[in-house]
C-alpha cells in the first residue's frame, strides 16, 4: 500500500502522526508543518484532495472539529502501514551504519 503513495502523501502521514500528541490535526496545522520542511508554499489544490485520497484508502479518518474545521487523524490500517514502511526502511538503511 505505501508504495502506491506518493512521497507527499506519506509525508502528511507522518505529520499527521507526528501532530496527534499535541491536538487534533486540522488542514491549516498540517500545511505549517509542511511547510517548515517544504522548500515553498502548500496551496489548498494540493493538500485538500491529497488528504481526501489518504481517507478514501482508509489510511486517514476525518473528525469535525467545529462547522467549519475538520481533523485528520490516522487510522488503524494507516498506523500499520506506517510501521511496516519504517520496517522496511530500517531493513535498507541498517546496512549503511
Amino acid at each position: 500500500m505505501m508504495d502506491d503513495l506518493t512521497s507527499f502523501q506519506r509525508d502528511l502521514l507522518y505529520v499527521i502522526t507526528s501532530l496527534e500528541d499535541e491536538q487534533p490535526p486540522h488542514g491549516l496545522l498540517i500545511k505549517e508543518e509542511l511547510e517548515q520542511d517544504y522548500s515553498g508554499n502548500i496551496n489548498h489544490g494540493r493538500l485538500y484532495p491529497n488528504l481526501e485520497s489518504l481517507i478514501e484508502m482508509g489510511l486517514v479518518e476525518k473528525g469535525e472539529i467545529d462547522n467549519r474545521t475538520n481533523s485528520y487523524t490516522i487510522s488503524e490500517r494507516g498506523r500499520r502501514e506506517l510501521q511496516a514502511r519504517r520496517d522496511w526502511e530500517n531493513s535498507h538503511v541498517d546496512i549503511l551504519a
